[in-house]
């Protein structure tokens, strides 16, 4: 049995929301017919209203992300939350798509908490490992992005790809 639940978070507000209208419900008639449990239907009713709300400040922007066209799949490496960030790229990427991985993992990179640099700029390395031998790997970084720490406007990167050491890649 296949079951799959909705990712699309305006389902659950709806649903929230309805839940709420019915405690809502549920309470004045509690208070009209004097029941009981009416002060804790007010509790159940007020606690939905803010589960509603919640749900719905999450659907407004939770899943907000730029995916930039024929970037590939990259591992975050290291992060120090300021000015330095190493990603890992298959060895077999082309120069294209090293570049739009490296704009990708940029817009990736969320301004908030990471601590202000000089410059006000971080740097987005990208190292893949080669194998020269049997048991043997070696790191070899093969590209980099600068960013305004603060910004998330894909328009103002420095993409640099290091041509030299991607010669040696053998990819073209």
């Amino acid at each position: 049995m296949d079951f799959q639940l909705p990712t699309d978070l305006t389902t659950y507000t709806q649903w929230a929301g309805i839940l709420t209208v019915f405690f809502l419900i549920l309470t004045i008639l509690a208070f009209l017919f004097k029941w009981g449990l009416r002060f804790r239907l007010v509790g159940a009713t007020a606690f939905m209203g803010v589960i509603t709300i919640g749900i719905f400040g999450l659907s407004l922007g939770l899943f907000n992300r730029t995916d930039i066209p024929g970037s590939i799949r990259y591992s975050l490496v290291f992060d120090n939350a300021g000015n330095n960030v190493v990603i890992a790229v298959p060895s077999e990427i082309t120069e294209d798509e090293l570049d739009a991985t490296l704009r990708q993992a940029a817009i990736d990179i969320t301004p908030y908490g990471r601590q202000n640099t000089e410059d006000g700029k971080v740097t987005v390395r990208a190292r893949t490992v080669l194998h020269p031998q049997e048991g043997v790997s070696r790191p070899l970084y093969i590209g980099q992005v600068k960013k305004l720490i603060q910004s998330r406007d894909e328009t103002q990167l420095e993409v640099d790809i290091f041509e030299h050491k991607f010669q040696k890649l053998g990819n073209g």
